[in-house]
């Protein structure tokens, strides 16, 4: 083929790609639908942002800029349309945000032509990554995100140790962003989440507070934060609603998803909680409820994980790691899930409020011990027979 057939064929595959049809799994537990096929892949990122198509300067039609991954996504819906804050990484291991956009959640996803270019601050970043999208009742669109730098009390040599701080934009239409000063914080944080509402007067956030980049160390869990200005974000006082437990599926860590859906019984909240096994950290995503007058009141919580990796979930750049920072509640009570399998990829799963809250309030809470399980199933077991 010559040049410009190699090119037409590019672009057929590309389009392909781009338009095949989702379509859900055959087996459900009934809480959730898993879907076949990523939604979006490094294959999905647009030609243009990696080929140069000039033939005078790439006559052999050569890759120029490689990207790894498509994970982590932050969402919203938006003008009809299901959008996603992609983190994007390239071969380079830098990490960029990048709007991909569905007219129905599941699939026939595409990017917009142009990543999006964060504005700078005084102390530039190495790496930013995971943003969540929150459209708060000021009338603004914010996006929280881990912004990265190098260690600077670092010994000499070190070139693995990062500190983390939260970053803050906003916007009004997705396209134009409002760069905020980083979130002051006395700890490291990586997983900060703005709640939509105005709790006394005041922003609210869901914070991960960390004694280093990857350890939690005294961290306790997942904190709350009341802020006075959102473009001055500090956080003065902090408190763990939701605690990291022994033996539990969040022992070593445990973060805010997305900002929580409100529901007529409380705050519906997805996080993903992190444990050390054989493997290395597994990362799976847990549910969970808060009261609607207290957000900082846990109501209910079941035990174990609402979603781990499965089949090829379970592969990629960092293994066995299911991740969300993104869902959309329709007003329909259809739930889009959308998650990343293993620093990968992303997938959808859907579901309703309806179901996500009934699991919630009726799936038996961890009792801490191998018998208060068997305890659980016994109850089960003997409601069945009583009722067969």
């Amino acid at each position: 083929m010559n040049f410009h057939e190699k090119v037409k064929h590019l672009f057929q595959a590309h389009e392909s790609l781009l338009t095949k049809q989702n379509e859900p799994m055959e087996h459900s537990n009934g809480i959730y639908q898993r879907y076949k096929n990523p939604i979006l892949t490094a294959a999905h990122t647009p030609l243009i942002w990696r080929y140069d198509f000039d033939e005078n300067d790439n006559p052999l039609l050569l890759e120029r800029i490689g990207m790894n991954g498509t994970f982590n996504s932050g969402a919203i819906k938006w003008n009809g349309k299901y959008v996603l804050m992609v983190r994007v990484e390239g071969d380079d291991r830098k990490s960029f945000f990048a709007v991909a956009e569905s007219p129905n959640g599941i699939d026939n996803f595409r990017f917009w032509d142009y990543p999006v270019l964060l504005p700078d601050v005084s102390d530039p970043e190495t790496n930013v990554y995971d943003m969540r999208l929150t459209r708060h009742e000021d009338g603004w669109i914010y996006g929280l995100f881990c912004a990265e730098r190098k260690d600077s009390n670092a010994p000499a040599g070190d070139l693995s140790s990062a500190r983390a701080s939260c970053g803050i934009v906003r916007t009004k239409d997705l396209k134009f962003w409002e760069r905020l000063p980083d979130l002051l914080s006395r700890s490291q944080q990586r997983n900060v989440v703005l709640h939509p509402e105005f709790v006394n007067g005041k922003y609210a956030l869901y914070t991960r507070p960390q004694d280093g980049f990857i350890d939690a160390g005294s961290g306790g869990g997942i904190g709350w934060a009341l802020i006075d200005d959102i473009t001055h974000a500090e956080v003065k006082d902090e408190k763990i609603i939701n605690f990291r437990q022994y033996h539990t599926i969040k022992e070593v860590k445990n973060g805010e998803g997305p900002h929580p859906i409100q529901t007529p019984q409380g705050w519906l909240h997805l996080a993903h909680g992190v444990r050390a096994c054989a493997a290395g950290l597994r990362y799976v995503l847990y549910l969970y409820m808060t009261d609607l007058q207290d957000p900082t009141k846990v109501i209910a919580e079941p035990a174990g994980h609402f979603m781990a990796p499965k089949g090829a979930e379970r592969l990629g750049d960092v293994s066995n790691v299911l991740f969300t920072n993104g869902w959309i509640a329709d007003d329909d009570g259809t739930v889009y899930i959308y998650y990343a399998s293993s620093d990968t990829r992303m997938h959808v799963a859907t579901s309703t409020i309806e179901k996500l809250v009934d699991y919630c309030l009726h799936t038996p809470a961890d009792g801490g011990r191998s018998r208060t399980s068997v305890e659980s199933i016994y109850k089960l077991i003997n409601k069945n027979i009583k009722h067969s």
